[in-house]
């Protein structure tokens, strides 16, 4: 009697958690840097920072209270919190509106940390790549949980400050580097892409409420 053919072994489970869902990174640049634009950078970034402050910050006199408290940074923070709470929704314009605006913060702040050389584009990816999934709010948002998200991550708020110092010092080296070869040292770009990486995963978390997954204490993606 001939024996069965053995059933085939059934795949290995992939080990090691789920990969965050969000996201970001900065492609190296291929090109040898622009050393006028780099030595000259806090000048040339003061119009995009003044258009970044208008969008991120309430300066018209007239605003009530309840208008001010509604947004955070300029992201549409109160509302999408009050909406989660009681309707458990998630409208999408909104959820577009504060990506975009994380997008584009993140283009300024890598021409100002000059992992790149092109002017920051109000529209353009360029060579930005963030990654944030639109989330289904009843199967993967809490309810309450956004009352407390901003002081649940407290110990993030700690270690990134502590390593903003860190991004402070790695700038001054890149601007000295590109001044001098022309090029930023890999180690420096991976380390400020890892820092930005880090802080909008803290920003989807706790401001954009678009993830319950609390952030993993990591630069790596």
């Amino acid at each position: 009697m001939s024996t069965p053919p053995a059933s085939p072994a059934a795949p290995a489970a992939p080990s090691g958690p789920a990969p965050y869902p969000v996201d970001l990174d900065v492609r190296y640049p291929d090109q040898p840097r622009n050393r006028a634009t780099a030595f000259f950078r806090l000048i040339l970034a003061v119009p995009v920072l003044i258009l970044l402050g208008m969008l991120t910050q309430q300066t018209s006199t007239d605003l009530s209270a309840a208008n001010a408290a509604s947004l955070a940074g300029g992201f549409v923070f109160l509302p999408t919190l009050l909406l989660l709470l009681f309707r458990h929704r998630y409208p999408r314009w909104w959820f577009d509106f504060n990506v975009q605006l994380l997008a584009f913060l993140n283009r300024v702040s890598m021409y100002l940390l000059l992992l790149r050389d092109e002017y920051p584009s109000t529209e353009d990816r360029q060579a930005l790549d963030l990654r944030v999934p639109y989330p289904d709010a009843k199967a993967e948002l809490s309810r309450g949980l956004p009352l407390v998200k901003w002081l649940l991550a407290v110990p993030h708020y700690i270690v990134l400050g502590v390593l903003s110092i860190g991004v402070l010092v790695a700038v001054v080296i890149a601007w000295f580097a590109i001044l001098f070869s022309g090029r930023c040292p890999r180690g420096i770009h991976d380390f400020i892409v890892g820092y930005l990486r880090w802080t909008a995963r803290v920003y989807c978390y706790a401001i954009l409420l678009t993830t319950d997954r609390y952030p993993p204490f990591r630069l790596a993606s």
